[in-house]
């Protein structure tokens, strides 16, 4: 059997497969799915990551995740948990604090009901959930190959994204760094002096990466913009502005049932096409050369492909509301479909090639 050789796999894919996941979630608030996704992505990065330095960034995401939880129970807690009801579980009564009259529906502290702290639980695991699938496509995917792989129109935004999205990554890579090298230098001192020992350099090291690559992107003549007539700097200012409305009226036909059929999804993929057309023209004004450009495969196809399954499946075919959103009262509902759903998110540790291995370089 031929072993295939290990190499990266397009960035774009693993964005693509981890937003998938996102979609899914972002429609769920049961909790057995999304604990049942948050296992998915854990395991296809433990499997799949490479031995970059941002690919430990993944036990960032998982903490945050469980502060979003914690967090948003907490906060359930405090803005009222609850008027207790017929059959409602008081779990604590603390005392409610007054508001004046005119702050209507909002109440501090009060009778904390089972069902109240199981809604927080719910929602607070939805926005857990997607934070960890924006945190596995940042433990698979390497950001500067990301930025390459932008098409030319997007190159600013595309700067400002993977800035954004990649702060976690670098941290952990400098987090690294100062570890090791205070492990080497040894030393014995209290817990507050080595918190400041280390979070210092820590984001001194992250500012001096993020100006190393913002100084090599400059040198390198990155986003370059070449020379454009009026003509077509208008012409790419009308295609823009003309998607813009017509993804605009697309969406407002689409969310208003009463509006005519023509303003829905005819406007809504009209403004698409605008908009492909006009990011396609503003593209031709950025020169820009590549060495080695990104190349989609058949592994990439396979991946995207699992994470869109995952979303259209959820979104499509699971639409019982009970599966969905189910009540705080009884038991979540997991059946069969959806299980099967959610599983396909695994298939990148089939699909996806194995990564190169890199040797550690001491700090």
């Amino acid at each position: 059997m031929a072993v295939r050789p290990a190499r990266e796999l397009h960035p774009g894919a693993w964005w693509i497969w981890a937003l998938g996941l996102a979609a899914a979630a972002s429609v769920l608030t049961n909790p057995y799915l999304l604990l049942l996704e948050i296992a998915v992505a854990g395991f296809v990065v433990l499997l799949r990551r490479s031995d970059q330095p941002w690919a430990g960034s993944f036990r960032l995401y998982l903490a945050l995740g469980i502060v979003i939880v914690v967090v948003r129970v907490a906060f359930r807690i405090l803005v009222g948990g609850g008027v207790p009801g017929a059959g409602d579980t008081v779990l604590i009564s603390l005392p409610q604090i007054p508001l004046p009259h005119w702050v209507l529906g909002i109440q501090l502290l009060g009778p904390v009901t089972a069902a109240a702290v199981l809604a927080g639980l719910y929602e607070g695991l939805r926005l857990a959930t997607i934070v960890i699938c924006v945190g596995a496509a940042n433990s698979l995917a390497n950001p500067k190959r990301l930025l390459k792989s932008l098409p030319p129109a997007l190159y600013e935004i595309g700067t400002t994204l993977v800035v954004a999205v990649s702060v976690l990554p670098q941290l952990a890579e400098s987090l690294q760094r100062v570890r090791r090298a205070r492990e080497l230098r040894g030393g014995v001192e209290g817990r507050v002096g080595r918190l400041r020992r280390i979070v210092v350099p820590v984001l001194e090291d992250a500012l001096e990466r993020s100006l190393a690559l913002a100084a090599g992107m400059d040198a390198r003549g990155y986003g370059r913009s070449g020379p454009a007539g009026r003509t077509q700097r208008r012409m790419t200012g009308v295609l823009l502005m003309a998607a813009l409305v017509g993804v605009g009226v697309g969406s407002y036909g689409l969310l208003d049932h009463t509006a005519p059929r023509w303003m829905s999804t005819p406007m809504l993929v009209a403004g698409a096409a605008l908009a492909i057309v006009g990011l396609w023209s503003s593209g031709r004004r950025v020169t820009r050369s590549r060495y080695r450009p990104e190349r989609w495969r058949a592994e990439e196809i396979g991946v995207a492909l699992s994470g869109a399954c995952v979303a259209a499946g959820i979104i499509g075919f699971v639409t019982d509301p009970l599966v969905r959103d189910p009540d705080t009262y009884s038991a979540p509902q997991i059946p069969a479909l959806a299980l099967i759903i959610v599983l396909l998110g695994l298939l990148p540790t089939v699909i996806a090639p194995r990564t190169y291995a890199v040797e550690a370089v001491p700090a």
